[in-house]
């Protein structure tokens, strides 16, 4: 385990039980913290809740689709730097490109494959927190440079 992804918080939502238990059990041996959405509301109540870095996101769920909880989190501000890993059975590449319209970071067709899942979470987690850390130095030289007047 690397220091980029210590207690990077995941939050998996599927409306499918078997697909949630199957993505947390390939990410269990990683030192995440994970929460569970089964649905496209629940998933956006984990998200004010639980605040993940990243969401494992399904497209067809009930209640919100995954198209429509990715737009709705890459418009709010508080939430738009979520990165966003879709997972999908959907195959056509016009529901591929229309999850990247929507603001998907990176997407996984279904079956998922336990080591491309993990080296896909490990790369958007690495990519999060080298923005926080560059957005924490930027801030710091901001206020250097404000002391220095």
């Amino acid at each position: 385990m690397t220091e980029d992804t210590k207690k990077s918080r995941i939050l998996i939502a599927d409306d499918n039980q078997q697909n949630r238990e199957l993505v947390e059990a390939y990410l269990s041996d990683e030192d995440y913290e994970i929460a569970m959405a089964e649905d496209g509301q629940q998933t956006m109540d984990q998200v004010r809740d639980f605040e993940p870095d990243l969401i494992l996101l399904d497209i067809m769920m009930p209640k919100k689709s995954g198209f429509e909880v990715c737009q709705q989190l890459k418009k709010n501000a508080a939430t738009q730097n979520i990165l966003v890993l879709v997972i999908t059975a959907l195959r056509d590449s016009t529901d591929i490109e229309k999850a990247v319209e929507a603001g998907a970071d990176d997407f996984l067709s279904k079956p998922v494959h336990r080591l491309e899942l993990l080296t896909r979470v490990r790369s958007l987690l690495r990519v999060r927190h080298l923005t926080h850390e560059r957005d924490r130095l930027l801030a710091y030289l901001e206020e250097m440079e404000r002391n220095m007047k």
